[in-house]
């Protein structure tokens, strides 16, 4: 399997919503964490996510950081299936992306994480799940949706390979991440790597 280009990656968040976070756990803050700095360098690299919501009226808003970490105008779609696939709008804005690879990070590892990656992998696109990026409250259930994935064919990731595999050039790693970390775009390079 070749390293996942930034040029063929679509960026799919999954459900980042209170609902699914347990008081006080360190896990999720940690997942969440994760997942803001990959959108951050995913929106710096300019490509394109989309956002999904399970039953937003019980389970909240996506959390407020995720979006502002995602390019603005990133479309947000709630869901009334566990898979994504399953909704026609957001297979729709996925592919409208004109993307072939879509990374996947959010909540629950072991429902709509894995269910949205077994269907968008049956669709015919190469997926790769995030794994420090993505959360169930019950660790033994995160740890069985990622092998359930990887046994279907998902490749399991973690935030830090993709990102560098996204960058590929040590110029565009220290920008990146020095943006990443402040908040701001990176400056621009007056010669090319």
């Amino acid at each position: 399997m070749p390293l996942i280009d930034r040029e063929s990656t679509v960026l799919v968040v999954i459900d980042t919503q209170p609902g699914f976070i347990a008081d006080r756990d360190d896990r999720a803050a940690a997942a969440l964490d994760q997942l803001v700095w990959l959108a951050t360098i995913a929106r710096l690299l300019d490509i394109p996510a989309v956002v999904t919501e399970e039953a937003p009226d019980r389970e909240g808003a996506t959390d407020p950081q995720v979006l502002a970490a995602l390019a603005p105008g990133t479309p947000v779609f709630a869901k009334e299936t566990f898979g994504l696939a399953g909704t026609p709008e957001i297979v729709d804005a996925i592919r409208a992306t004109q993307r072939t690879t879509a990374v996947l990070m959010g909540f629950e590892t072991d429902v709509c994480v894995s269910q949205s990656a077994i269907g968008l992998h049956d669709l015919g696109f190469r997926v790769a799940a995030v794994s420090d990026a993505s959360y169930t409250q019950d660790n033994a259930e995160h740890e069985a949706g990622l092998r359930r994935m990887h046994q279907l064919g998902i490749e399991i990731v973690h935030a830090k390979g993709v990102a560098f595999e996204w960058m590929r050039t040590v110029g565009v790693a220290v920008e990146a991440t020095a943006s990443a970390r402040t908040g701001s775009p990176p400056e621009p390079r007056s010669r090319q790597p």
